[in-house]
């Protein structure tokens, strides 16, 4: 009996034109998997983790300036036409 023939083999027969699944099977250039990495490449999570977090960092740090730019607006003392002062923040005119 061969080896062929037993028949113990984890993988079957392949099938003639079959490729697997995906565009890692599909012919492509050199040109197209240069300027599209990312569809061929295996997702790197260590990487991804990084990526999120630095994104999360940086809105959160922008949040944060706009925040502190609203309590920052200086106020001042304006009088209105029957003479009472008051405390209004400066607008500018393009508000």
């Amino acid at each position: 009996m061969s080896s062929a023939d037993s028949g113990g083999g984890s993988e079957g027969p392949k099938k003639e034109g079959f490729r697997g699944p995906g565009l890692r099977a599909a012919r492509t250039t050199t040109f197209f998997r240069a300027f599209n990495p990312e569809l061929f490449i295996k997702p790197n999570k260590p990487v991804m983790v990084f990526g999120l977090l630095s994104i999360s960092v940086c809105v959160g740090y922008l949040g944060y300036l706009h925040a502190m730019k609203d309590n920052d607006q200086t106020l001042y003392e304006a009088t209105d036409s029957e003479g009472e002062k008051y405390m209004r923040r400066k607008t500018s005119k393009w508000d």
